[in-house]
């Protein structure tokens, strides 16, 4: 016994693949040796391999048995003894190697592989939880991946994944995949109440976004939130797609409610895709010539054209022809949507 009790000493400091290994030996020599010594009885191999494997998690079905004295010796001292001891080390390792994958994962200290991901930089619980909301509403498929400095996950979601680190620096923006994700939005700074600090540690991430992107030629698309609005042409620099002003654009939807009133209630609906009317992107038809053409034709089928991707005015440009590669945008609902897209 002092001799098996150093032996499962040893095979628990073995790693997972080794003592995968070691029972994928004992199976084989096991089923090898009973299917030689009794071959009358485990007739094939595969039944030799049956009968080991139900023995050593003791199930036992009682199909198969060993007849021979030596059969029933060796199912003993070998399979009784050191099997199973060795097939609990194995699960035990099993369950020790999910357990450090687990926690790994929410000290975001695991790198992302994935592709075709949104990537959501230092902001708030509660602004990432509606943001991965719509995402997720907008696109079902799509992972988000959420970089911070906290030193564990905002929150469990199966759809997010959680990098711990200084998003400036380019290790930590790497382990997200970076230059493979759909965009990246970089949130200002909550917890900073100077607009300028705020501002500038964000521009100091889009920096270091723009600097990957140039060093490895790959095209990234970056929304960036802003505090001040004269800070928008330092950002510029940065090449930042997409600008958000935090501070301005709550005050200016408060001053158009004020206004005309019930005016929010089509904002919010714009802004979310949970319910309703959204707003959808859509590609150029070939046989749309004008935007009078896309307009009129949408028209039937229960969208409206609001814009070519950068104007509001497509009413006043009806006759004006359209690019190829405009982007434009519609509002309907998801089935409308799915009719476009699918013509």
């Amino acid at each position: 016994m002092w001799i098996l009790h150093k032996i499962f000493i040893k095979m628990t400091k073995i790693s997972l693949l080794q003592a995968l290994g070691l029972a994928f030996l004992l199976i084989m020599v096991s089923s090898l040796t009973m299917r030689m010594v009794e071959p009358e009885t485990f007739p094939r191999f595969i039944d030799a391999i049956w009968w080991t494997m139900t023995t050593l998690v003791t199930v036992g079905y009682g199909d198969f048995f060993p007849k021979s004295d030596f059969g029933r010796i060796f199912t003993m001292l070998l399979l009784y003894t050191v099997g199973i001891g060795a097939m609990g080390v194995i699960i035990g390792k099993i369950f020790e190697s999910l357990s450090t994958y687990l926690k790994l994962k929410e000290e975001g200290k695991l790198s992302y592989s994935g592709k075709g991901h949104y990537i959501l930089i230092g902001s708030s619980k509660e602004k990432l939880e509606n943001v991965l909301e719509e995402i997720i509403c907008g696109n079902e498929k799509c992972d988000v991946v959420v970089i911070d400095h906290a030193d564990r996950t905002p929150f469990e979601h199966e759809r997010l994944h959680f990098v711990s680190g200084n998003p400036a620096e380019e290790e930590v923006l790497m382990k997200a995949n970076i230059l493979q994700a759909k965009s990246v939005a970089i949130f200002s700074d909550d917890m900073n109440i100077h607009s300028e600090l705020a501002d500038g540690k964000t521009l100091l991430i889009a920096s270091r976004v723009e600097h990957l992107s140039k060093k490895y030629e790959k095209s990234i698309y970056t929304i960036v939130e802003i505090k001040k609005d004269k800070h928008i042409a330092l950002f510029e620099h940065a090449n930042v797609d997409e600008f958000i002003l935090s501070n301005d654009s709550v005050s200016r939807l408060m001053a158009q409610a004020a206004i005309n009133h019930g005016s929010s209630k089509l904002f919010n609906q714009l802004l979310s895709n949970t319910e309703g009317e959204n707003l959808y992107e859509i590609n150029k038809k070939a046989h749309w010539v004008t935007y009078k053409d896309a307009a009129m034709e949408l028209f039937e089928m229960g969208a409206t054209l609001i814009s070519d991707g950068s104007t509001l005015d497509i009413a006043r440009r009806n006759q004006e022809k359209i690019a190829d590669q405009a982007k434009m945008f519609v509002i309907c609902n998801e089935e409308t949507y799915k009719q476009i897209t699918s013509r």
